[in-house]
């Protein structure tokens, strides 16, 4: 059985975008940027919901092609587009980059994928996450914590019926104050 994971940079107060999807305060250092590219290098499959899909797409296929671009961007491109990745979406037509679409049941299509022999799986998104984290599909949650409070905007976690226990793997301090916790869903 495949593990799932659930990791963003996030602010203490709980979210990873600010009002209007605003990211400007979750810029990584150099360490924490590598460290999440070698994540993305680790990574048997990633799964996207929409809103990130189109974040990511519209930047990492070309941005070793840009002017000024560090080495460890053209490295973090050349990972992400090899990656195998799957985005969910009602509303996208087509993908690119080592990418299927799945317009059907998201938690259905996530179970199945689990159950395969494989790599370890990534998820991304809000929306996508929040139905996985509902299901209780997740089987690791890494945050990346800024220190800063956003206030409002869109949350890490999502609501939920019943608690979920967890185990504390790792902590790790990065430049600029980021926290990085890794948690295992306790089952």
């Amino acid at each position: 059985m495949r593990k799932l994971t659930f990791g963003m940079n996030l602010s203490v107060d709980g979210y990873i975008a600010g009002p209007g999807d605003d990211i400007g305060w979750s810029v990584p250092s150099d360490e924490l940027f590598q460290w999440w590219s070698d994540r993305v290098g680790a990574t048997g499959l990633a799964l996207y919901g929409r809103k990130l899909w189109e974040t990511m797409s519209s930047h990492w296929p070309t941005a070793d092609q840009q002017p000024g671009v560090t080495p460890a961007e053209i490295e973090f491109a050349r990972r992400w587009r090899d990656m195998p990745k799957v985005v969910f979406s009602s509303t996208t037509s087509t993908v690119d980059w080592n990418t299927r679409l799945v317009t059907g049941d998201a938690v259905t299509e996530i179970t199945r994928l689990k159950a395969e022999d494989g790599g370890p799986m990534d998820i991304g998104g809000a929306t996508l996450a929040a139905a996985a984290m509902r299901a209780g599909l997740i089987d690791e949650y890494v945050l990346a914590t800024a220190p800063v409070l956003v206030g409002r905007g869109t949350p890490f976690f999502t609501a939920l019926d019943n608690w979920v226990n967890l185990n504390l793997v790792e902590t790790r301090t990065f430049p600029d104050g980021v926290v990085l916790t890794r948690y295992e869903t306790r089952r």
